[in-house]
């Protein structure tokens, strides 16, 4: 037996958690307002009413001085504290972006099955199959409660619908690889009250009252003091299938989710450190006028678009969520299109220049040889409209070249290479290819023969008709080369040589090489300019992964 002062001390512990619990639940209030979130505010509220409610509805329980004050609180707290599950389900779904919390089948079904244990609990004193009531005077006086198997059955399955709440809480948390600590450092505390509960049931040194208020109230308590800190950066962060960044005002890593960590490794290493230590490009995004990221992948480069959204705490600004929304396709259409209205201008400028000289020349020479009935003057008339009809032949090429490729198959190189010679009018000169040689890549034979007529020719016009060509694999890459022992190519000139219009040839369009760029970019390879052993030219052409060389 306990003395009298123990006793009046237990008691005074008693009403003091569960007062303790309403008063913070209660007070917690008015700190609801400052949650932008619609729904993750009126979930957080309610749920604070509903444990301030089920706890204060404990201390009428313990304090009334009569057995039926006592009885009806008690119902009112069973009453009260099923409703909590309600605001606590709301609150999981709205807080992790969900939208199960404005079904109407999910909120009929839950008010059909709230109703129902409320009238079992409400009507408890006709059947008893919730509790029977007994008045106590050990360990001090109080209203006894002895659960019967639909309390059990009702207590089931509201904690399992609250693991279902943490479940939603903890599914947000991983996917945005953020610290769950936190999050388990509440559940801990709600935890606390149910082994009393479970205690109160087994041993009679432990009341045997639903303490559950007292945890609830404490995680609805943890949650909003912490959802200035931690919680509202792992909505913000979670809230978007876009990777996201969020930072606090002082720009240093609060949370990101899994998407951002893809494209940010540096992210692991940077929580409550400056961004711009760790990931300088997005942090430089954030304050530069250009707003589009450019990440090279293992097979493609993408493009982001950064934008930054501030997020306020009771009107002041606490952090930005930065969002990188993909824009790949936007970015490469817009290249696709400036890469177009490039080539118009170069064909401007042909038209306007390259394609005037001769056509003045041919329509001086046709008036003179009809003022003069001398048809002598013809002969440039005639060298004229083929150096126009050579322009534009070469004009339509590169412009069908710039267009990408569809379709490819495995082609022989040497076989190709060879077929594009016999298309040449080499004169004396000569090419060179190893027979032991087994070369094949995935091309379009059309584009990839158009290539080699346009070397080989470049080659003749600049080494002259006696020259030598070599093709062959490279040694070191994927790929091949065409070299010739002509004069080469000056170092100076190596990055200009492929720009349509560029030629030192008397006679040259200026469209050779950059038919075969345009070639090599369409197939997504890459071209070098170099020099070869013999001192000519040497392009050098870096083909796809997929080669193969026997």
């Amino acid at each position: 037996m306990l003395s009298l002062s123990s006793s009046s001390a237990l008691y005074g512990a008693y009403v003091f958690a569960f007062a303790a619990a309403a008063l913070a639940c209660f007070a917690m209030l008015p700190r609801t307002k400052h949650i932008e979130h619609d729904d993750t505010r009126r979930g957080l509220f309610w749920l604070l009413v509903t444990s301030g409610g089920w706890a204060a509805a404990h201390v009428g329980y313990l304090t009334m001085p009569t057995v039926g004050l006592r009885y009806t609180f008690y119902v009112i707290g069973l009453v009260v504290g099923i409703a909590s599950v309600g605001p606590w389900l709301y609150f999981c779904a709205a807080y992790t972006g969900r939208s199960v919390h404005r079904d109407p089948a999910v909120r009929n079904a839950f008010l059909v099955v709230f109703l129902a244990i409320v009238a079992v609990k409400v009507t408890n004193p006709v059947h008893n199959w919730y509790f029977v009531a007994e008045s106590a005077v050990a360990p001090f006086a109080y209203l006894e409660i002895n659960h019967r198997a639909f309390h059990w059955i009702a207590m089931g399955l509201a904690y399992s619908l609250a693991f279902v709440g943490f479940f939603m809480l903890f599914e947000l948390f991983v996917r945005v690889n953020s610290d769950t600590r936190p999050l388990f450092a509440l559940i801990g505390l709600t935890g606390i009250p149910v082994v009393l509960d479970v205690a109160g049931a087994l041993s009679p040194a432990v009341l045997d009252i639903t303490y559950s208020s007292i945890g609830v109230a404490a995680f609805a308590v943890g949650v909003l003091s912490l959802y200035f800190d931690r919680f509202q950066f792992v909505r913000v962060a979670g809230e978007t299938d876009d990777p996201i960044v969020v930072i606090d005002g002082s720009g240093k890593v609060r949370d990101y989710n899994t998407r951002a960590a893809d494209l940010f490794p540096g992210l692991s290493d940077a929580i409550d450190k400056p961004l711009a230590e760790f990931v300088p490009r997005l942090s430089e995004r954030l304050d530069g006028q250009e707003a589009i990221l450019e990440i090279d992948g293992d097979e493609t480069t993408r493009y982001y678009n950064v934008s930054s959204n501030p997020f306020t705490t009771g009107g002041a600004e606490t952090g930005q969520s930065i969002v990188l929304s993909d824009v790949t396709h936007r970015e490469q259409y817009r290249k696709e299109l400036e890469s177009k209205n490039e080539k118009l201008e170069q064909f401007a400028s042909i038209v306007s220049h390259d394609l005037r000289n001769p056509l003045q020349v041919a329509k001086g020479r046709t008036e003179l040889a009809i003022e003069k009935e001398d048809t002598g003057h013809l002969e440039p008339v005639v060298r004229a409209h083929e150096r126009m009809e050579q322009l534009i032949e070469e004009m339509l090429t590169l412009a069908r070249e710039g267009v990408s490729i569809d379709e490819t198959e495995r082609v022989d190189v040497v076989d190709l290479a060879r077929r594009a010679w016999g298309m040449i009018a080499g004169g004396q000169a000569s090419l060179s290819i190893d027979d032991a040689v087994d070369l094949t890549v995935s091309a379009d034979p059309e584009r990839l023969q158009q290539l080699f007529e346009n070397l080989f020719r470049n080659a003749i016009e600049h080494g002259g008709d006696d020259v030598v060509l070599r093709v062959g694999p490279l040694e070191n890459d994927a790929g091949f080369y065409i070299e010739d022992d002509g004069s080469g190519i000056p170092d100076a000139d190596r990055d200009e040589i492929f720009e349509a219009g560029y030629t030192t040839a008397d006679d040259g369009t200026g469209f050779g090489l950059a038919i075969v760029s345009e070639i090599v970019d369409a197939h997504e390879w890459k071209i070098r300019a170099t020099e070869a052993e013999s001192g000519g030219a040497r392009f050098e052409i870096r083909t796809a992964s997929e080669y193969s060389q026997g």
